[in-house]
């Protein structure tokens, strides 16, 4: 059977009969993939700890009929490590797993944007931004924002996401599509301030030198806005939300 190799982050794991996996991938070249890794439950697998959620692994799969197969895989980075002893970090990037499961739908079908993102994403929750620490539900809504703008659900920040008048605009209504002027506002809009407003902007373009040193009323207000937004794009919503714990 034709094999093929490729790096992937593990995103989810299920239980297949006494000491099989069934690993869902999302792989650098060939998109979302499924594979079964054979008795890797087993105490004598070579690569269980290896195919663990956030892992960064470089593997060897078989093409299956339904399902691919696990020859090889070995471990480029641990990113998980920093996650599994933090709380916070842990559900933060858990949300991140599963919005990249969600927004990736078609099997074998490359989206490497989408990928490169996850990857940067999931290494900095642990590793910290360039210019230094910060706070873990920060750099969530930054992956959210840009992970459904890749998707093609960008937020409009500026002018009015209804009729297109110039902003800024004072409100914020995740049904239109991101900031409405007065007239355009449907019910439920959310009053949005400047500052707020100014995070969001830094977050999508990753302008991480704006996020410094921010008020915490600030950051609880952009977070906000961001998990209305994506509520609304993400039909099903995302489960993880709920075990989310922000700061």
């Amino acid at each position: 059977m034709p094999t093929y190799r490729d790096e992937a982050i593990v995103l989810r794991t299920h239980k297949l009969g006494e000491a099989d996996r069934i690993i869902t991938l999302f792989t650098r070249r060939h998109g979302k993939v499924r594979a079964v890794a054979r008795g890797v439950r087993r105490t004598s697998s070579k690569f269980g700890g290896r195919l663990e959620p956030f892992s960064h692994v470089d593997l060897q799969l078989v093409a299956g009929r339904t399902l691919d197969i696990v020859a090889q895989c070995v471990q480029l980075h641990a990113w998980a490590e920093p996650l599994m002893v933090d709380y916070q970090r842990y559900t933060v990037g858990t949300v991140m797993l599963e919005t990249a499961d969600k927004l990736v739908t078609v099997e074998y079908e490359p989206a490497v944007q989408q990928y490169l993102l996850l990857a940067g994403a999931v290494r900095t929750l642990g590793e910290g931004t360039p210019d230094g620490p910060r706070p873990p539900e920060m750099i969530l809504d930054s992956y959210l924002l840009r992970a459904l703008s890749i998707a093609g659900y960008a937020p409009s920040l500026s002018d009015c996401a209804v009729c297109g008048a110039e902003g800024p605009h004072p409100w914020f209504a995740p049904v239109s599509g991101g900031v409405v002027c007065d007239r355009c506002r449907p019910p439920g809009s959310a009053r949005v301030s400047p500052a707020a407003l100014a995070l969001l902007v830094a977050e999508l373009t990753g302008e991480w030198e704006a996020t410094r040193d921010l008020p915490s009323g600030v950051l609880r207000e952009a977070s906000g806005l961001v998990a209305a937004f994506v509520a609304w794009h993400l039909d099903r919503g995302l489960r993880s939300f709920s075990h989310l714990e922000r700061s």
